[in-house]
């Protein structure tokens, strides 16, 4: 469905994409994670054929980009990381003139809008202004903006940012609703839980390099500890100090927090029994621990 082999593209002296290898199979959501600046957008506007690449081989849905990027993008959906609807037009306009792009015929476009409208849950406000959507309207009107062309391909950049956790979820059942039905989606997030349950396989990006890429469950168990204790409160520290070594296969100190990173959480839980001035939460290890394992814990603007 799309491939990506040795792709580089700089900004002046600053190589944004570095040599960056990509695969995706048919009927899999495929998760590219990593912080701000690492690269993500700039790799999906080259497979888009948005961006010339400086060197390397793009193959988007069998055409090679960015020379047939045109065709390529027949087959191919896109919900942008901002909303770019039309505010002078309706719900159902804003559907109606985004099918026009595509060469539809009006007709074709008005039989295929009632089921994305329902699919979005938005019939009862076709003929609402986007000024007058919440913001998980706005991003489900997007969702159904990119399927007006029944594409093979959709492109996801960071679909869920700003929602409130009733639209999150609603938006992630309608994901895998149409991965169940066979299309194949190429998905950015900053939302770890977010790809832990949609995506079959992710690639971590970092300054322009995939530094890890397997499944969820692969990268937690190849990067991380199983277990992990989080321990706050006065004497935190203290405690790491004293106990950190005995406790911990390995151990982080962020601001007055504790990470215990360990393969047998009940020596950590043992140490702490009895604190009274110590609060801890005791979990499995998950997919952020593996992010922040990987590209730091440092703010990236």
């Amino acid at each position: 469905m799309l491939s990506l082999r040795r792709v580089r593209k700089a900004y002046g002296t600053t190589e944004v994409v570095c040599g960056v290898d990509l695969e995706l199979s048919a009927g899999e959501c495929f998760g590219l994670l990593g912080p701000n600046g690492a690269g993500k957008t700039t790799t999906l506007r080259l497979a888009l054929g948005l961006t010339e690449p400086d060197a390397g081989d793009i193959c988007l849905l069998g055409h090679v980009v960015p020379r047939h990027a045109r065709e390529a993008r027949l087959r191919v959906g896109v919900v942008p990381q901002s909303d770019n609807l039309d505010p002078d037009f309706t719900v159902f306009e804003n559907l109606l003139v985004y099918g026009r792009y595509f060469g539809l015929r009006d007709r074709d476009i008005e039989a295929r809008i009632p089921q994305l409208l329902d699919f979005a849950g938005l019939h009862a406000r076709a003929g609402a202004r986007i000024q007058t959507l919440s913001g998980g309207m706005k991003r489900r009107l997007s969702l159904a903006r990119a399927l007006i062309n029944d594409p093979d391909l959709i492109f996801l950049d960071e679909p869920t940012t700003g929602l409130d956790p009733q639209a999150r979820h609603l938006i992630w059942e309608r994901l895998k609703r149409l991965v169940a039905q066979g299309k194949t989606i190429l998905l950015t997030t900053h939302f770890m839980d977010e790809a832990e349950r949609l995506c079959r396989r992710l690639a971590v990006m970092d300054r322009g390099r995939i530094i890890a890429e397997g499944s969820p469950q692969q990268l937690i168990g190849r990067y991380i500890e199983p277990q992990v204790v989080e321990i706050y409160g006065e004497g935190a520290l203290r405690w790491a100090s004293e106990h950190g070594p005995a406790a911990c296969d390995r151990c982080e100190q962020i601001g007055e927090t504790v990470f215990c990173y360990t393969r047998d959480g009940d020596r950590a839980l043992a140490l702490l029994d009895g604190r009274d001035e110590l609060h801890y939460l005791h979990r499995r290890a998950n997919l952020e621990d593996v992010f922040l394992k990987l590209t730091g814990r440092d703010l990236r603007d």
